[in-house]
């Protein structure tokens, strides 16, 4: 198969909420430039704006394949869901690959400089407009997404189907991020526990990687992006009906009732 007959069937996938058999084509991407080609195919196509962007880092075990620290993916605006009740609800398709993530996600600030490459992680202090408690729902149409590696996760969105951004942390980066810790249960028992330094380098290191990683590829950030920036009490696996709460700091931030994705 193609990049683009690669896509198309993700695509299509996700817009049936319909579970595939098998990874399309003959072989995963087996670079990262296939991956992201791929990617990119998906995205121009998608009837959806990008309103932001998953970082999450790549296993030591994979990186002679895929030497990046780090892989990206798009998070569209029907699926970024503002926490403003007790509870949200977000879809995941039944027989795919799904699950929750507490993260720490950034808010670009309206001055962001597009098309900008950053020398220092420092230098994007000044374009974090807030940091906030949020929860990445990840997910694909393939049950066995993660389990075939980065090539296949970025081909297919990032394994992304949804970001749910909670409270604003003020004045996080007073903080040394160890301290900021982050408890995750599922259907109400402790299914894991971390704090910020559990990302590598921090929730700023991930957004560099992110900046200079999309001019790379000929794309930026933007203003007002959302950008999740990797688990912080692990990745706990989810399925239709279940529901994830998350703590940050010792309070309640986020419920996020999971539910089932209907055809579009």
């Amino acid at each position: 198969m193609t990049p683009d007959q690669i896509s198309l069937t993700f695509r299509s996938a996700r817009a049936a909420a319909r579970p595939l058999p098998a990874y399309p084509g003959d072989q995963v991407p087996a670079t990262l430039s296939q991956a992201y080609s791929i990617q990119q195919a998906s995205i121009a196509a998608w009837p959806d704006r990008v309103a932001g962007w998953k970082v999450a880092a790549i296993a030591p075990d994979w990186r002679e394949a895929y030497p990046d620290e780090r892989l990206v993916g798009p998070v569209f605006s029907r699926t970024l869901f503002i926490a403003t009740t007790s509870a949200v609800s977000a879809p995941v398709i039944r027989g795919g690959y799904a699950a929750a993530e507490a993260e720490f996600a950034i808010r670009i600030s309206d001055d962001f400089p597009v098309d900008t490459r950053f020398e220092s992680v420092s230098d994007l202090l000044p374009y974090v407009a807030a940091v906030h408690a949020a929860i990445e729902l990840a997910g694909s149409p393939l049950p066995n997404l993660s389990a075939l590696g980065p090539g296949a996760v970025i081909s297919d969105f990032g394994n992304n189907t949804g970001l749910i951004v909670g409270p604003a942390l003020p004045d996080f980066f007073a903080r040394d991020p160890a301290g900021w810790l982050v408890e995750t249960d599922v259907n109400g028992a402790l299914a894991g526990s971390g704090s910020a330094d559990r990302i590598p380098g921090g929730p700023l290191a991930a957004l560099h990687f992110l900046a200079n990683s999309l001019v790379d590829r000929g794309s930026s950030l933007r203003p007002g992006d959302w950008v999740s920036t990797g688990a912080s009490t692990g990745v706990h696996p989810v399925a239709v009906g279940d529901q994830v709460a998350v703590r940050f700091d010792g309070k309640p931030a986020i419920t996020l009732q999971v539910c089932e994705a209907v055809p579009a």
